[in-house]
Parts: structure tokens; sequence; C-alpha cells
């Protein structure tokens, strides 16, 4: 992969997370260990997906105690099998119990979200379509969510509100139309970003060429429709297909001359991938 989480990314929210979970003290672990004592954990995948995460799970070690040390025999975006081991951990007991909660919930939501990204693009089964993740993300979890759907081979939609417009059917209703709402982005917008319109509608769509939108996002529409607008599109604008796309649905869109289909099933759907730190050793 060509792309990674830094630790400047990642780690307030690590930190965040590691105080939610220990506000004063691990009680347990510090009265049951009253020594520093040295330890080793397996780490093992009790599900079969792709794994992603990984350097977030070992971060929330890392920042408790630098000295904390693993040995994987997994990389992020590999497939993992139930019950197979995935690698150890060593190091101080009491970081390796303390910490233990918070990185196995960064790599169970970030593998689940990498697991289903790549089965809908292996569902899809059509290279030149690319899909995209969406905003639809847990807060304070973004910079996560949107790199393990990169691992499954999904690509990236806006990361926020401030990487390009995005003009929604509100949007348009609050400017008077879609002409006066792409105008009105173009007089406003730095000229190196993208204007992107969603459209419910050949009308609508119509409008947006005229006006001079660089993507058009086909929103909520049937094939027949999608396979209309872009008979009226014509290579004008990059084409986004969106709207209650998911796994159950998305093969539908195998073979559509389109660019991207965003869904936001990538992360509002995706289940979790279930790992455990056993077999404690001294």
């Amino acid at each position: 992969m060509d792309f990674k989480l830094y630790n400047f990314q990642i780690d307030e929210f690590i930190l965040s997370a590691l105080r939610e979970d220990i506000s004063s003290e691990d009680i347990t672990t510090n009265a049951i260990y009253r020594d520093e004592i040295k330890a080793s954990v397996e780490l093992i995948s009790k599900d079969q997906g792709i794994i992603a995460g990984l350097d977030a799970f070992k971060r929330a070690f890392t920042i408790m105690d630098p000295d904390v040390e693993f040995e994987f025999r997994k990389k992020d975006s590999d497939s993992v099998e139930n019950m197979e081991l995935i690698g150890s951990i060593k190091g101080n007991v009491k970081t390796l119990l303390t910490s233990e909660r918070v990185a196995l919930n960064y790599l169970q939501r970030m593998s689940g979200i990498a697991t289903y990204a790549r089965r809908m693009v292996d569902k899809l089964g059509d290279d030149r379509i690319k899909i995209a993740d969406t905003r639809k993300t847990i807060p304070n979890m973004r910079v996560f969510e949107k790199y393990a759907a990169r691992v499954g081979g999904a690509v990236n939609h806006r990361y926020n509100l401030s990487d390009g417009v995005l003009i929604k059917d509100n949007h348009i209703a609050a400017a008077g139309s879609v002409k006066k709402a792409i105008k009105m982005a173009k007089e406003y917008a730095p000229f190196v970003k993208k204007i992107e319109v969603e459209v419910e509608d050949l009308n609508m769509l119509k409008e947006a060429l005229d006006a001079g939108a660089d993507i058009i996002m086909l929103d909520n529409m049937s094939i027949d429709l999608i396979k209309e607008a872009l008979k009226i599109i014509n290579k004008k604008a990059l084409v986004e297909c969106s709207g209650n796309i998911d796994l159950n649905n998305i093969e539908n869109y195998r073979g559509l001359d389109i660019d991207i289909i965003s869904s936001g099933s990538i992360t509002h759907s995706a289940k979790n991938l279930d790992f455990s730190m056993k077999n404690l050793k001294y």
C-alpha cells in the first residue's frame, strides 16, 4: 500500500479512547499485578476477512509504553481466517492488559470496514468503476474508517466539508435553482476545487450540465434512468451513482459507463471483525 496512518493523525483520538477507558487507573490489573512483570500474549483472529488497523492497534500500547514489542505474521490488507494466529505482543503485563480493549476495538472496527469494502469491490466485479466511501462515519473515527475503506480496495470520497463542493438538495433549495447554486459555488470556491451536483431527475441533470458541473451525482435513480442520464451526460462530466447502494444490489451497476459508486454502507453497515488476545505468558 502507498498510504498509511501517521501518529500525528491518530494519537489524539487514541489518547481520548484510553482516557475514556482509564479515568484514573486499571483497578483490576493493578490489584492482581503489584510488580513490574514482562509478558507476551498472542493476537488471534476469530473471524474471516481482511485485516486493517495494525498501526492503530500498536499505538494503543506504545502511547502507554514505547518499549512494547510486536511480531506480526500479517500486514494490513491481508486475509485472515478464523482462529488464525496474527502475531504476538511483548511488554509490561500492566500495559498489555490495560491497553488491550482499546487496541482491539480499533482493530475490530477497521478490519470490519476493510472486509465490507473488499466484498463490495469483489461483488461489483468491474475494475473500471471506483467504489467510494462517504462522510457517514462515527464521530472522531473518520481518519481510521476512511483508511480502512482504502485498505479494503475502496477509494475515499471527500474527507470533510473543506475538500470539495458537493451541492445537494438543500443547497439547491437555498440557492433557488441548480444553475444559481453552481454559479454561487464557482464565484466562491477556489478554482482548484471541483464542483459536484446531486441530481434526482433528468431536468436537474440538464441544468447542472449546462451550468458547468464537473461531477454529476445520480441520486437514487433506477438503472434504466441511469442509462438515460448517461446518454445525456455523454462524457461531459464525471458520473457518480449513489443512494442505498450496498452488498445486496451493487452488482446491478456492473458494466454501466459510470466512474464512481459511493456507498455509506461501507462504514455504517460493516460488522466488526472479531479478534482476541489470548495465551498470556511470563
